[in-house]
């Protein structure tokens, strides 16, 4: 009787995690997260391809986005291993630009009650919505949300450890973690701490971070605060104190604070989230490796989607959302002394488009995103006889996503 009412309470644990994605989308590894999967290993994945015309260039390109392949382990109720191998852009080939093959996610699980578990190994903070619910059949449009891509970095997975729970008879989850910081000799002008991520491969230990999450869900309602306080750098002290850098654990910080809601309920589906990015020395990353790193960025989107076969008694296992998400994020928002502005990275997208789900785990996609970004610096323009810079664009996008 203990094992069932065990069984049964991680599972409902998992349930009100993942309870606002595309309903009725199950996967292998959704059964084994829960602890009710019916064999002791499982094989499953998900993957996305798409057809993007880019109106300013006037170009179109066709792409299989990624692929990925999940297999999983339990050893027994208590024990379990979960592993993501992704490639992008479907092949990767010497002497050419793009593609990628990466671990997405190794770890072990530990249940230790019926109200928590801890995961150590490389996994994804609970810090968004996107970055642990990111199967691309469960949300709008065939792109991700910029905001979601660029400010909090999607998919972003580092080593560590992790511990989730629920309280009793309130509801309410959390996780805190501890794993590598990142790497700020890697920061971008363009993409912010995304390329500062280690993802696993080789991340230095001197420095870490610390991340949070609390959840609150009641009904059809779910509201999240999370946040990620880290060091980025790694080097020695003396190479540290060389460059004009403090190299503590926490030294050198980068600071994140989000905090979202979501609505789903009679067939409308509503979401908001904010985030927040500080780099208090920004000054100093720039003097040591002048990659125009910002003080702050920031970013919001809302999005407001409706299943129109919700009421049709006889697609009731279909769904067909139109939808439309107004993203505006800035990468450059807060510029240090040092730093150049660039009026490029201040931004405002407008998605519109359908998901249509024969089933929750397939998807068919077509969207319009409408681009309006800032000005660029005259004083960053090098070469006279570049093609003017156009601040207004558009996308269009047609595609197609699973999982299993």
């Amino acid at each position: 009787m203990q094992t069932k009412t065990f069984t049964l309470s991680i599972a409902f644990l998992f349930t009100a995690v993942i309870a606002f994605a595309q309903k009725r989308t199950t996967t292998s590894e959704d059964s084994l997260n829960s602890n009710l999967s019916q064999s002791s290993t499982s094989i499953g994945g998900y993957g996305n391809a798409f057809y993007q015309r880019n109106a300013n260039l006037q170009t179109a390109n066709i792409n299989l986005e990624r692929f990925v392949l999940f297999t999983g382990h339990k050893f027994n109720n208590k024990i379990s291993v979960f592993s993501e191998l992704e490639v992008e852009d479907a092949k990767v080939a010497g002497n050419t630009s793009g593609g990628e093959v990466a671990i997405e996610q190794a770890y072990l699980k530990f249940n230790l009650n019926a109200n928590q578990y801890i995961v150590a190994g490389l996994f994804l903070p609970r810090i968004g919505i996107l970055n642990e619910n990111h199967l691309p059949n469960t949300f709008n449009g065939n792109e991700r949300n910029y905001v979601e891509t660029y400010i909090l970095p999607s998919t972003w997975r580092e080593l560590g450890v992790g511990l989730y729970g629920s309280l009793n008879n309130l509801p309410v989850n959390y996780y805190v973690g501890l794993v590598n910081g990142l790497n700020s000799a890697a920061f971008e002008h363009g993409s912010g701490i995304r390329e500062g991520r280690f993802e696993g491969r080789n991340a230095t230990g001197n420095n870490l971070a610390l991340t949070a999450a609390l959840q609150v869900y009641q009904g059809d309602f779910k509201a999240q605060v999370s946040g990620y306080y880290g060091g980025t750098i790694g080097v020695s002290k003396s190479k540290a104190d060389s460059l004009g850098l403090n190299g503590g654990l926490f030294g050198t910080p980068v600071a994140i604070g989000e905090a979202d809601i979501q609505y789903a309920h009679g067939g409308f589906s509503i979401k908001v989230l904010g985030t927040m990015v500080s780099i208090p020395d920004a000054a100093s990353i720039n003097r040591a490796y002048a990659n125009n790193t910002p003080k702050t960025e920031y970013g919001v989107y809302a999005e407001v989607g409706y299943d129109i076969l919700h009421t049709v008694k006889t697609h009731h296992d279909q769904q067909f959302i139109v939808f439309v998400r107004d993203e505006k994020f800035n990468i450059n928002a807060g510029i240090p002394s040092n730093g150049i502005i660039d009026g490029t990275l201040d931004q405002n997208h407008v998605v519109a488009g359908f998901t249509y789900l024969p089933m929750g785990n397939v998807a068919i996609k077509a969207d319009i995103r409408v681009i309006h970004t800032g000005s660029p610096n005259s004083n960053n323009i090098q070469n006279p006889v570049t093609v003017p810079y156009l601040a207004d664009n558009t996308l269009v996008n047609v595609g197609l996503a699973f999982s299993f």
